[in-house]
């Protein structure tokens, strides 16, 4: 696979796969505050719970660890494969990399991740997910909170 053009319509893809991510872990948070206070079940799902949970807390071991996102590591690598500098050329890596990617100084990106992670892990206690009870547990009913 030598042709440049491969390489960037697979680091277009990693890219694409980035900022869905992120519209996960932000996205996801909005949905369970929203979720709280309207009283919708689905945003108490275990699964969907820990794989946000899992979500912002990689990205906060990697801010405080000083680690690359290895999504940004592998879409450069592919972009210099396509003879392409980072974040230069088609409509798509111009838009969506616009998104993602700003300035700042280090901490000011260790210390917003960690506001965010903090805050989903406040949500466990105030939209907490609902995990299956044995007893007198009914189905479809949400545990009280004050949220929710």
């Amino acid at each position: 696979m030598n042709d440049p053009k491969v390489y960037q319509i697979l680091a277009d893809i990693v890219l694409a796969m980035h900022l869905g991510i992120v519209v996960f872990v932000v996205g996801g948070l909005i949905a369970i505050v929203a979720g709280g206070v309207r009283g919708w079940r689905r945003v108490r799902s275990p699964a969907f719970r820990l794989a946000h949970l899992a979500a912002i807390g990689i990205v906060v071991a990697q801010a405080w660890f000083g680690v690359v996102c290895p999504l940004t590591t592998l879409e450069n690598w592919l972009r210099g494969k396509a003879n392409e500098a980072a974040y230069s050329g088609g409509f798509i890596e111009h838009w969506l990399g616009r998104l993602l990617y700003y300035e700042a100084e280090p901490w000011v990106f260790v210390a917003a991740y960690t506001l965010f992670g903090i805050i989903v892990i406040a949500t466990w206690i105030f939209v907490p997910p609902a995990w299956k009870r044995s007893g007198a547990h009914h189905r479809g009913c949400a545990p009280k909170t004050p949220l929710g």
